[in-house]
């Protein structure tokens, strides 16, 4: 098992598959942004196949597809099968705002492609605008049910709370999970760049309070995939809230993750500087002895935790460019 400097497995690679958005979400990329990574810097489907594929036999059995938004990847599915069929990996999923998803969603899931998470920040039409950059809102839902209809169990909806935005939203997007079955995640903003830092911070804690009253949400103690959330579910254990506090509790001491950009280079951590670059290796074709080495080297970096409270300005890259 692949294990950091301080205990931690890490058993959970986020893959970008590209920078790219068809959204401009106020959180994630600035409006107007153009400095997106030259398609030529990114890695090939044979070299991802051949990194991931030293990542799993070190231990790595989780990986999800992300962006940017990843279905703006050219025959994603093609690489999806490739990743699947990986000895060793056990778990496929992929994070997307689901506006392709409706033309994608069956071929991906044959590709193996098990679970989905979908960027879902409101259910009013304009509140949806204001936050992604136009009106997306219809066809997020008609890539949602095109998932559900297609066999994704469990769809998880993330939902980024911000202070004077969405924070309305948040009892109605409840509502709406529960009532379809979905896996509603409540995430709190991070200071990702100068887009996440002028995102409007609400702290979790008193809103997970309310919903449970309200819903009746109980404890739940089973995993729901290999991420930070804490759940409450519904009673009948039919529909769950999770929440992502990286600001006001964090969870740095089990982090299981790393991220890889599109152009080879390892994020270790969201709110730290520290990355490695296998771009250079894989395109001198170094042995998979020297690939499982530099993942070796490459993992002793990552810190023992982030500073978004303590150095909220640190981190000057977008929460695209690292891979969500």
């Amino acid at each position: 098992m692949l294990s950091d400097r301080f205990g931690r497995s890490i058993d959970y690679l986020r893959l970008s598959v590209t920078d790219r958005c068809d959204l401009r979400c106020t959180y994630c990329l600035p409006k107007g942004f153009k400095g997106f990574e030259e398609p030529q810097h990114w890695l090939t489907f044979d070299e991802l196949e051949r990194l991931i594929g030293a990542f799993a036999r070190l231990g790595t059995s989780r990986v999800r597809l992300t962006g940017g938004e990843p279905l703006l990847r050219r025959n994603l599915p093609e690489l999806a099968r490739r990743i699947a069929r990986l000895p060793g990996m056990r778990d496929l999923s992929l994070s997307t705002n689901a506006t392709r998803l409706s033309r994608q969603a069956e071929e991906l899931k044959a590709a193996g492609v098990s679970r989905i998470n979908v960027s879902l920040d409101s259910l009013d039409r304009e509140c949806m605008e204001k936050i992604t950059g136009r009106d997306s809102l219809a066809q997020i839902l008609e890539g949602i049910m095109a998932g559900k209809a297609a066999g994704f169990d469990p769809i998880k909806i993330n939902m980024v709370a911000m202070r004077g935005i969405n924070e309305t939203e948040i009892d109605a997007m409840a509502a709406f999970c529960i009532e379809h079955g979905f896996i509603l995640r409540l995430i709190e903003a991070m200071p990702m760049g100068a887009t996440g830092r002028d995102a409007a911070f609400l702290e979790l804690g008193p809103i997970q309070a309310r919903l449970q009253k309200k819903f009746g949400l109980l404890p739940q103690a089973a995993e729901l995939g290999g991420g930070p959330a804490r759940y409450l579910s519904t009673a009948d254990g039919r529909a769950s809230v999770g929440f992502i506090t990286p600001m006001s509790q964090h969870f740095c001491a089990t982090c299981n993750r790393v991220r890889l950009a599109v152009d080879g280079t390892l994020y270790l951590c969201l709110g730290q500087e520290e990355k490695f670059e296998f771009r250079p290796l894989l395109r001198a074709n170094a042995s998979d002895a020297d690939l499982e080495q530099a993942i070796r080297d490459a993992i002793e970096l990552k810190p023992q935790k982030h500073e978004f409270r303590e150095r909220p300005d640190k981190v000057i890259r977008f929460m695209a460019q690292t891979g969500g």
